[in-house]
């Protein structure tokens, strides 16, 4: 028996999930059995709780949707890995990441960086796939150009203010709250905007001469999404990566017509499933960025297994920066 997370009835974190005693899981043809060496939560990890994510997993789950972890026990017909490596990866649920052990794709975990300590190895794998792909698959920023982040010292936001800065973009992060705009200066934005003090527009249009932001980095939506229009460039791009602030907005197309910019939405998961391998050249080019110092997951905080749902709802409500990780060690 092992200790995880479970959640029997769907709610805020703190109310569904439950530590509980389950049995050891087994490997499925293709799979791996991993000792859970850290997980950081996710914004997912929350929708997950109150079963408003796209995935809805059978209950009862553990959330935990990624993973630094050791592997323990390889399922039939997995080639490539061994029991002792140390991986990173998404966990297959309902075992997710939040327990003592979790189940992996053998074909979809990578190896993790040895520069990176276990809880930012864990955190490299999402955050940061999402803002490769973002930023460079779909928004095809240059050097040169200005990008804009919104939740800047959130998980997604952060990993984007280093990737932007190193494609030597401009990079403008918007927070809320001093603290937060601190974590964006460390995390080497050139510009930080709080957004309880100053209006994020017109701080872009000073900075680039009335031109506006080339990328905007937007995981908000709502309101957010909607002011970032007034504010992109002349064929500028606006990444669609999530709706963290509760409202899906709806574009007015004529406006990214007459103004000649793009709004680009963005599935990370879908690479996963779709193009494994592209996937995996991503995680190559962040592991040398990691190897290099130039990216570093911000682990913030970290916590025991028995604390992981206050920290999961800690997330959900907000009052966060970088990652809170679930760390064996802690």
């Amino acid at each position: 028996m092992v200790k995880a997370w479970q959640v029997h009835e769907l709610g805020q974190p703190r109310n569904a999930m439950r530590l509980e005693e389950v049995p050891d899981p087994k490997p499925e043809a293709g799979q791996v059995v991993v000792r859970v060496k850290a997980s950081p939560v996710n914004f997912p990890d929350v929708l997950l709780c109150r079963g408003e994510y796209q995935v809805k997993p059978p209950l009862p789950f553990a959330p935990g949707v990624e993973l630094c972890g050791e592997v323990v026990e390889l399922g039939p017909d997995v080639e490539g890995l061994a029991v002792g490596d140390r991986v990173v990866g998404g966990a297959v649920m309902p075992r997710g990441a939040f327990a003592e052990h979790a189940v992996l794709d053998a074909s979809r975990a990578l190896p993790a960086p040895e520069t990176l300590s276990d809880a930012e190895a864990s955190a490299l794998y999402i955050g940061y796939q999402t803002g490769w792909f973002g930023l460079h698959r779909r928004a095809g920023l240059r050097a040169g150009e200005t990008l804009l982040v919104h939740a800047a010292a959130g998980g997604v936001g952060s990993a984007a203010i280093q990737l932007g800065k190193a494609a030597g973009a401009t990079v403008v992060g918007v927070v809320g709250g001093p603290e937060k705009a601190q974590v964006a200066r460390d995390l080497g934005a050139d510009v930080v905007v709080d957004r309880h003090q100053e209006d994020f527009v017109q701080v872009v249009k000073e900075l680039t001469g009335g031109r506006g932001a080339d990328v905007i980095y937007d995981p908000v939506g709502g309101e957010t999404y909607q002011r970032s229009t007034k504010c992109i460039a002349f064929e500028g791009r606006i990444l669609i990566i999530g709706f963290a602030g509760g409202t899906i907005q709806t574009p007015g197309l004529n406006h990214a017509l007459i103004k000649n910019y793009s709004i680009v939405g963005l599935h990370w998961g879908l690479y996963v499933q779709r193009d494994p391998e592209t996937a995996r050249q991503a995680h190559a080019e962040l592991a040398k960025l990691a190897e290099s110092g130039a990216v570093r997951p911000l682990i913030s905080r970290r916590v025991a297994l028995e604390e992981l749902a206050e920290a999961v709802q800690e997330v959900g409500d907000g009052k966060t920066v970088g990652r809170v990780a679930y760390d064996v060690s802690a």
